[in-house]
This record gives C-alpha cells, sequence and structure tokens, in this order.
C-alpha cells in the first residue's frame, strides 16, 4: 500500500490513448502529421502472410517512419526507423486515476513492441505480416495497460511460480523519521527475485525493497521484464535498456524524437504513446536526466499526461500528488523535461 494520503480504493477506471485517424477527410498519424508524402503504394501480401490486409505504406519523416493505412483511410500502425515501438489501432480505453486528479486519456492507441528495429523496407518481410496480423487484433495488455497495473490499488496478480508481477508498487523503503522514500528499487526488489542478466552479472533483490521500483526501474519493470526488452545490469552504451535514468537518455537505446539544449522543450507535436520522458529535476551542474516517465498521451483537456514512478506519490501514478504529470504549463515536471526518446 500507499502513504496514507494514497490508502483510497481505485476506481474501475480502465486503460486508454488514442490514435488520430481522419481528421476533416486527411489521414493523420498519432503524432498528428499529415499523411501526404512518398507513398510507397499498395502493399502485396507475401505468400507467406496469412490474412492479407488491403493497405498503403507512407513515409513520413522528423522522425523517419513508416505509417499504414487501411483501405478505408484509417492508420493502422505507426513504425519508427530504428525503434522497436509500435503503436497500433485498437479499441478505445480510458486511463484515470480519479483519486488524485479528474483528467483522462481517452484514446484509441495501443502500444508494442516489434520483434526487431523497424527500418524502411521490412513492410516486405513475412515476419512483419505475420506480427501485425497477431497484434492487430490483441487486446492483451499492452505497454500502458501494464503500466497502471502497478498503480495505488491495482490488484496483484502472481505467475505460475507464485511471483507477484503486477499490482500496487511504492517506490521504495522509508527514510529516516520523517525523510520521504529512499530510491534504488530496481524491477528484480519489486519482484522480489535474482535476475540474471545477457551479460551473465545477477541482481539479488533487496528485501526491504520489495514491492517498490524507482522511476527508472518502473520502466525496466514495463518495458524490460514485462514486454521484453533487453535490460543491462549497470549504466553502460548497448542496444541493451541501463539502469539509470540518465543512462537511459544518454547511453541507452532507441529514437530521439524531442530534445532540447537548454531548458525545456517547447515543441510536444512529435511524442506518441509509449515514448520515454526524461527530466533534469535537480538542476544540478553535471545537468543530467534524473528522472524518466512513459508518455500516455493527450487528456481530455488536451495537454501531455505521463506515468511515472515518483517519490512524492509513493510509487506509479498518473495523477498530480506530488506534482502535475504533464509536459504543458509551468509545473515541476514540465519545467525539468528535457529528452523524449523512442524505444
Amino acid at each position: 500500500m500507499r502513504l496514507a494520503t494514497r490508502r483510497l480504493v481505485m476506481g474501475a477506471a480502465a486503460v486508454a490513448v488514442g490514435m488520430t485517424g481522419i481528421v476533416v477527410g486527411a489521414v493523420r498519424d498519432h503524432t498528428g502529421s499529415l499523411v501526404a508524402a512518398a507513398v510507397t503504394g499498395p502493399m502485396a501480401q507475401p505468400a507467406a502472410s496469412p490474412g492479407p490486409l488491403d493497405a498503403q505504406f507512407f513515409r513520413l519523416h522528423e522522425p523517419a517512419r513508416t505509417v499504414v493505412v487501411d483501405a478505408g483511410g484509417m492508420v493502422v500502425a505507426t513504425l519508427t526507423d530504428g525503434a522497436r515501438t509500435a503503436t497500433l489501432e485498437g479499441p478505445e480505453r480510458t486511463f484515470a486515476e480519479p483519486q488524485f486528479t479528474a483528467a483522462k486519456v481517452v484514446s484509441r492507441v495501443w502500444v508494442r513492441l516489434l520483434p526487431q528495429p523497424w527500418q524502411s523496407g521490412l513492410e516486405r518481410a513475412p515476419w512483419f505480416w505475420q506480427w501485425l496480423e497477431e497484434n492487430r487484433a490483441s487486446t492483451a495488455p499492452d505497454v500502458l495497460a501494464v503500466a497502471t497495473e502497478y498503480f495505488d490499488g491495482a490488484p496483484d496478480g502472481r505467475d505460475a511460480a507464485g511471483v507477484r508481477v503486477r499490482g500496487d508498487a511504492g517506490f521504495g523503503p522509508p527514510g529516516p523519521p520523517g525523510a520521504l522514500p529512499r530510491e534504488n528499487s530496481d524491477f528484480a526488489d519489486y519482484l522480489g527475485v535474482p535476475w540474471t542478466f545477457a551479460d551473465g552479472q545477477v541482481r539479488d533483490p533487496e528485501p526491504e525493497r520489495y514491492g517498490s521500483v524507482d522511476c527508472s526501474g518502473f520502466v525496466r519493470l514495463v518495458y524490460g521484464y514485462r514486454a521484453g526488452y533487453p535490460l543491462l545490469a549497470t549504466n553502460v552504451a548497448g542496444p541493451e535498456l541501463p539502469r539509470r535514468a540518465w543512462a537511459m537518455a544518454e547511453l541507452g537505446p532507441g529514437v530521439p524524437v524531442v530534445t532540447s539544449e537548454a531548458g525545456e522543450p517547447s515543441d510536444l507535436r512529435t511524442l506518441q504513446p509509449g515514448d520515454l520522458l526524461f527530466f533534469d529535476l535537480d538542476q544540478a551542474p553535471d545537468g543530467r536526466n534524473d528522472h524518466s516517465a512513459i508518455y500516455l498521451g493527450l487528456d481530455d483537456a488536451g495537454q501531455h499526461r505521463f506515468v511515472s514512478s515518483r517519490i512524492r506519490a509513493e510509487g506509479p501514478a498518473l495523477g498530480d500528488l506530488g506534482g502535475v504529470s504533464l509536459l504543458d504549463g509551468d509545473g515541476r515536471y514540465a519545467r525539468a523535461f528535457r529528452v523524449a526518446k523512442r524505444l
């Protein structure tokens, strides 16, 4: 459970994000960009692909990406060059945390991982058609739904081995009397089981941190442990997701979609749900980002809302306890936002 201020019963709010699709007769992708350039023409279904989709591929830029549009003119998927994160059209959902904010995010975007980073031309690969057919109609929990499974009051869920893999997460163990919870809780701490990384390093959980994840630990829990993105034990460059927020931003994989040399970025139009966000909250002289989040989408007020695990919120939240979860305006997080990457 969370701090006393958070011990409210979570309402029956489902989860959500949304795709723009047709806007006044023009096809737009998730970023709102007009799909109007460099049509590659109707897609020929590879012989090995079951269930052909009558669609066209469009190429857009900044960032370079492929947009799949079906015969009815609706965006089916957006695939960014160099990224495994894909957004897909799906049933409408609503993300909400009513005990901590009146805001909601209602949309139809579902975020899933491709088996390899996208590049133009992969639409001709048989594996892509199989992946698209399997995932286009799937309502299994995606990245965004999984992220909400650690909110205040979320029910526990265990795997076949009895490991608690979902349920209300805290931020960290209590600090000294009167102090805030301590950070440095990774996904293995939440799970309470050892984890062996690809390089052979073993991370043993700390019992006092059981059920807790800090900001980057939450990203690793959602994208790594649950969605299957490869993880590192430490903070070095490579194709895997490193441990700390600053290393994810500076050394980690992914495609930068929002950057800023100094101060907060002003143009957020390139963001799409599932993007990783990085913040310089402590304003230390090193200028390194010290907080990470997952972008959720536009809320019902048209503002850019995210979910992250935070000290003052005592765990993962999209609500506004301990700071407004928005990239807009002059709130603490909006002022500290610096970088967004698409995994």
